[in-house]
């Protein structure tokens, strides 16, 4: 999928059309006033004050009428360059675009603005040259958007479109939403009853039987290749005082995102991080050089509070679970210990086909803390480490945590969609803050080295991306259900069928028996329904032969295997966690 915000040539193309929209919706709509119009990853959206007038889906294809005719016209885009009292003067009936001009830097003497026609708009630019060049777009959808992405402000009218070279990609592009349509975690959640939301506490979901089964099996895996990696595991409590909020940084920095209540006349708070915790726990000990590094893995619930607005499915929830782990370090082990962290998350990814590209994040260029050489060290280190793992890393310049560069994994998935999942992050800060030392080989007491680390990120986000990655077909060895068995017919089937659902349970299959009074037609459908990896047809022929007749979700045709062929097959399935 093309990141329509850092392609060149789209992004201009998207952003001259999002002045296209405006210019439409001003015809349409005289009284209309207009925030920012921004490029985004798959396209592009216009915030839109219209007062009263609330615009609906259906009226998208009457403002797209208009923008054709405006193309039609072919209107050359004239860029112009004025000062700020003349953009004070020319905008002086928009409280929108007032406000923007207000927040411009002093130095801002030259403000530059872009025409076509009868509209201008104050804009950076750049732009297409010509109002014809944006021939093939399509408007998407209209939602509800805070001005300034402030619930306590007005709420003002989002409208999404896209824009491309041709209508074929334009028809593409549609397509591939169709398809993520069909993916669509809330959707696919529902109808395979993997987890479910309530109003009686949004945000917060619920993992339903199926749901847990996926969870625990993730978990599980989570734990067995953490277990091969040297990893110790812990759980620190989910509240935790004040004092320490304070100590972390968090209390001064993200109180506003945080749950807090009162105990013995103490104010305490729900994590929404699990670092502090393990700081104490380090703390707990005193470590020699010998010890390290000491890698510390905890699957630990946090809560946040997010905008009602932003909440979303799996992907944006306020309670989670983070896979996170500390390592702690000497500094001579950054290198050898990030690149054995990179070819593992590597290894973990490989598993669920994801593909990914790494982005190293360096100082910011103000807020940061430690000397610009230790900063310049760190980033080296983590550079080579990327080298020395034979993988390459995107320079992502100046977007590090005030705390210390980092590494982020950003992941493909069957759609070409990315996420970003993993993240390794070089921490100066919180050893200090904590106090955090180890006895060095002269007896004295050094600082270690921490690295923050997540590979799922968060397990439930994580599921989230799996569930439309599989389109919900997951693959065996982490599917729900894995085998179900359909008897021809009841009376005559049933007990052999049972015999083959025994055997495989005795091996810890998650298989079940659909002997229900209904069709066999009807009962196959509903196991493709459910996504089910197998389907065991069992008849005259498999009873009088010891045999069962297999069929894979999606697939048509079927084959017949012996009893300890069908079970050899299914483990060793599982066992190599095959994408089939």
């Amino acid at each position: 999928m093309i990141n329509i915000k850092e392609d060149e040539h789209l992004h201009v193309l998207n952003h001259s059309c999002a002045h296209l929209l405006a210019q439409a919706v001003k015809h349409l709509y005289p009284h209309a006033k207009f925030w920012v119009g921004p490029v985004i990853t798959d396209g592009f959206y216009y915030d839109i004050d219209l007062g009263d007038d609330v615009l609906h889906e259906e009226d998208l294809a009457k403002i797209e009428k208009e923008m054709k005719k405006i193309v039609k016209d072919g209107k050359r885009i004239v860029r112009h360059e004025i000062s700020k009292a003349e953009a004070l003067e020319m905008f002086k009936d928009d409280p929108y675009k007032l406000d923007l001009i207000g927040h411009m830097d002093e130095d801002d003497t030259v403000i530059s603005c872009y025409s076509q026609g009868d509209f201008t708009d104050l804009c950076r630019g750049p732009h297409v040259e010509s109002v014809k060049e944006l021939k093939h777009f399509k408007l998407l959808k209209v939602s509800g958007a805070y001005w300034k992405g402030d619930a306590n402000n007005k709420m003002l009218q989002r409208v999404y479109g896209i824009c491309f070279d041709t209508d074929e990609e334009v028809q593409n592009y549609l397509n591939f939403l169709e398809e993520a349509k069909k993916r669509d975690h809330k959707k696919l959640g529902r109808e395979l009853d993997l987890f479910m939301m309530s109003e009686y506490g949004p945000g917060f979901p619920f993992f339903l039987p199926n749901g847990m089964i996926l969870r625990n099996v993730l978990e599980n895996y989570w734990y067995e290749e953490h277990t091969k990696e040297g990893y110790q595991f812990i759980k620190t409590p989910i509240m935790l005082s004040k004092e320490l909020w304070e100590l972390s940084g968090h209390w001064a920095n993200y109180k506003e995102n945080m749950y807090t209540t009162m105990i013995d006349d103490r104010e305490f708070a729900i994590k929404p991080m699990n670092c502090p915790g393990g700081m104490l726990v380090y703390k707990n000990g005193l470590h020699s050089y010998k010890d390290l590094p000491l890698r510390v893995g905890e699957l630990g619930q946090v809560h946040r509070h997010e905008a009602s607005g932003a909440l979303n499915g799996l992907f944006r929830v306020r309670t989670f679970t983070q896979d996170d782990a500390h390592i702690f370090m000497r500094e001579d082990q950054i290198e050898s210990e990030v690149v054995r962290l990179i070819n593992f998350i590597d290894r973990v990814y490989s598993v669920f086909g994801l593909s990914y590209e790494i982005e190293l994040s360096t100082r910011p260029e103000k807020k940061y803390i430690g000397s610009i050489e230790i900063w310049d060290k760190a980033e080296a280190a983590l550079e080579a480490a990327c080298h020395a793992a034979g993988k390459a890393c995107k320079i992502n310049p100046g977007d590090g945590a005030f705390y210390g560069p980092k590494l982020d994994f950003h992941l493909t998935d069957s759609l070409g969609r990315v996420w970003q999942c993993g993240t390794i992050q070089l921490d100066m800060n919180l050893p200090e803050r904590f106090d955090l030392t180890y006895v060095d080989a002269d007896g004295s007491k050094k600082r270690p080295i921490m690295l923050h680390r997540v590979i799922f990120g968060s397990i439930e986000r994580f599921i989230g991306i799996l569930i439309e990655h599989y389109a919900g077909a997951f693959p065996m060895w982490l599917a729900p259900q894995q085998v179900v068995i359909v008897p021809v017919h009841h009376e005559r089937h049933l007990d052999y069928a049972k015999e083959l659902e025994a055997m495989l349970l005795a091996k810890g299959v998650r298989v079940k028996v659909d002997g229900r009074n209904e069709k066999l037609g009807y009962r196959v459908r509903e196991a493709q329904t459910h996504k089910i990896p197998m389907q065991i047809v069992v008849g005259d022929g498999e009873v009088e032969n010891n045999t069962a007749t297999v069929r894979r979700y999606g697939k048509k045709d079927s084959v017949t295997l012996g009893k300890e062929e069908l079970l050899e097959s299914i483990l060793n399935e599982i066992e190599t966690k095959a994408r089939v």
